[in-house]
């Protein structure tokens, strides 16, 4: 295929926990412009997780698509986490917090969801007494898109991360009603790869999940593939044949068009969150660690997701002594993201073969080290980091009807570079990852 013209640019953005990121992209995935507007994660309590959702959700992506100074754009999509919520104004403007994921305002009655359904429920019965008489109750892509197009869309995905206020189909007017909402106060929903509006010339698809996005262009599509996403969250799913129910795990289907196949795995709150908090507390060093001198680490600082699903969970740092220094407390961190995916797959009981690693956290070579070492397993690093822009990006090509079918995408999938287990890192860490599972529990 020729390269693109700057008039088949498609553009995505993704929401994320610290910034909203863009790429503009040509029809062979080639990164022509890329973009990133930080914010800031707000959190007044311990158990409080939120952003300004003016800041972020509102004004962040089109200070995104401006920066990237892209002409001839054909097609934008939005990606963002789940689950999100606010309320808004008839003008699209957030009047509370931005509730995310994690947040304890989420919680059911009986602690954590295990399912992850429910939480945008419990979201909205905070916000509707916050502002009962709201325009509108929107996740963070329906503010994008607005903000964007003036089109409140949603995709089904996003939309069914709601569940039980949309029941696939629609939004359920018996489950709103219960906390004093209606369904005309949510966004309309529309197939993934739909266009829903336009931004100037160019179309505006639906939106989407981030891990999606993630998902469509990382290329994890062989047996025994693993796709970590090392974001604020980290993100592990691990290739499996058939549809299997895992205590504690989710499963979700392939996008990326492979027959009978499909992913599991979760969320973990082993990502940069974490990470970023516990480098903090130490200073950088020019020494590097001690394979037999490092610390194991609870990564638990607020709670955790999969496979727990406990909020009350809080970080330890075990068997520290006199001879463990800021290198190894580092060591100690960047392992513990990596025994959580350790953990994951294998709880997925399915034989790893290799780790496709995409999100910002590949820049960060300590991290992808030790996620290589802790697995025993070849990392391969994704060449674009901002995979859950790139696949919105494919995304908003398929509502531009530039595409025809999803799984298309996985020609856009390229690897910079394979990271491999380091064999003096083998022993020991197998020693703290059975002391991480006997902590862990």
């Amino acid at each position: 295929m020729t390269p693109a013209s700057h008039s088949e640019l498609a553009v995505g953005i993704d929401i994320g926990t610290t910034s909203v990121k863009a790429v503009a992209a040509d029809a062979d995935g080639n990164v022509v412009a890329r973009s990133r507007v930080p914010h800031s994660v707000v959190i007044p309590e311990a158990d409080k997780f939120e952003h300004d959702a003016d800041e972020a959700w509102r004004r962040g992506p089109r200070e995104a698509l401006h920066a990237l100074k892209a002409d001839g754009v054909k097609a934008i999509s939005v990606t963002g986490m789940v689950p999100s919520l606010t309320a808004v104004d008839d003008e699209g403007v957030p009047r509370t917090p931005g509730l995310i994921y994690g947040d304890k305002r989420g919680r059911t009655g009986s602690g954590a969801d295990p399912s992850g359904s429910g939480e945008t429920a419990a979201f909205l019965r905070w916000i509707a007494k916050e502002a009962p008489d709201a325009h509108g109750y929107w996740p963070a892509q329906a503010v994008a898109n607005f903000a964007l197009a003036g089109e409140p869309s949603l995709d089904t995905a996003t939309a069914f991360s709601a569940f039980p206020l949309f029941d696939g189909n629609v939004w359920d007017e018996s489950q709103l009603a219960e906390v004093g909402a209606r369904a005309e106060q949510f966004p309309p929903v529309h197939v993934n790869g739909a266009p829903v509006g336009k931004v100037g010339d160019a179309v505006l698809g639906a939106s989407s999940i981030d891990a999606m996005g993630e998902q469509l262009v990382a290329g994890a599509d062989r047996d025994g593939d693993v796709m970590v996403i090392l974001g604020t969250t980290l993100i592990i799913w691990v290739l499996d044949t058939g549809w299997r129910e895992v205590p504690g795990l989710w499963t979700i289907p392939h996008l990326g068009g492979l027959e009978n196949r499909s992913f599991i795995g979760g969320a973990s709150n082993a990502g940069g969150l974490f990470l970023n908090w516990a480098l903090r507390l130490t200073e950088p060093t020019s020494e590097g660690p001690v394979p037999h001198r490092v610390p194991v680490w609870e990564p638990y600082v607020r709670g955790e997701r999969t496979p727990y699903h406990d909020p009350d969970r809080r970080a330890v740092l075990h068997d520290l002594d006199l001879t463990h220094d800021a290198a190894a407390v580092r060591r100690a961190a960047y392992e513990a993201s990596g025994f959580v995916t350790r953990h994951h797959i294998e709880l997925a009981g399915v034989e790893a073969k290799r780790i496709v690693a995409t999100g910002g956290g590949v820049r960060v070579q300590p991290w992808v080290q030790a996620l290589a070492d802790c697995t025993g397993l070849p990392v391969d690093v994704v060449a674009v980091p901002e995979g859950a822009a790139l696949g919105a990006a494919f995304m908003a090509r398929m509502a531009a009807g530039l595409e025809s079918e999803m799984a298309d995408a996985s020609r856009w999938a390229r690897t910079s570079h394979t990271v491999d287990p380091d064999p003096a890192w083998a022993e020991p860490v197998a020693d703290r990852y059975r002391r991480f599972r006997e902590v862990a529990g």
